[in-house]
């Protein structure tokens, strides 16, 4: 049976929100315009680190741009909370040894999925190490990415890390949408390509 990840969001967030304290979410972000809708719905429930943590992007231009837009939006976004950032490292030959004999992989498969992976173990190890009580990602608010994939993958970090992951399908009830919206309204650069070079050739 599939799994309803955005009930199970909903039950956590209810729950969060009989706290008498605002619990801590380490947020893996991939660009500014998928972390839009997904900041300003959470803020209102944690305190928010946006961690930059790509190093599947090319070239180096391109995320050199990609982590300035996202610093402009989160200075200029009118957040319930105050939203914290930190940049994970840039190494792309990390990428490329994760990935390779996968390059003629299709778009969305086996790659994708061990690049989910390799985004999400670093999130958690930060998450661990800075004492955050979740952490998560955007990913899923792209209807080119498998929510249940990523989930599962969250899943199975957190307890080899012991830091709770935040279940999520985030382009539920108009997310997307919502984050074209916001990236519209705050002049976003919204990337044709996912990041790295083999998405980059498959554009159509």
């Amino acid at each position: 049976m599939k799994i309803n990840y955005q009930k199970i969001l909903d039950e956590k967030l209810k729950e969060i929100g009989t706290l008498r304290e605002t619990p801590s979410l380490f947020l893996h972000s991939c660009c500014a315009p998928c972390s839009s809708y997904v900041l300003e719905y959470l803020t209102e429930f944690f305190n928010i680190t946006v961690f930059y943590y790509n190093p599947n992007i090319h070239p180096e231009y391109e995320y050199r741009k990609r982590v300035e837009e996202q610093k402009e939006f989160i200075k200029n976004f009118p957040a319930v909370k105050k939203i914290d950032f930190i940049e994970g490292d840039y190494i792309p030959e990390e990428f490329f040894n994760l990935t390779k004999g996968l390059e003629k992989e299709k778009e969305g498969g086996i790659r994708c999925f061990k690049c989910y992976e390799f985004r999400l173990k670093e999130t958690a190890k930060q998450a661990k190490k800075l004492g955050f009580d979740y952490f998560t990602t955007t990913l899923s608010i792209s209807p080119h990415k498998n929510a249940e994939k990523l989930n599962k993958i969250g899943e199975r970090i957190s307890e080899k890390f012991e830091v709770k992951f935040l279940n999520s399908d985030f382009k539920k009830r108009n997310g997307y949408k919502r984050s074209i919206e916001l990236s519209s309204e705050y002049n976003l650069y919204r990337q044709n390509y996912c990041g790295c070079i083999y998405s980059q050739t498959n554009i159509t």
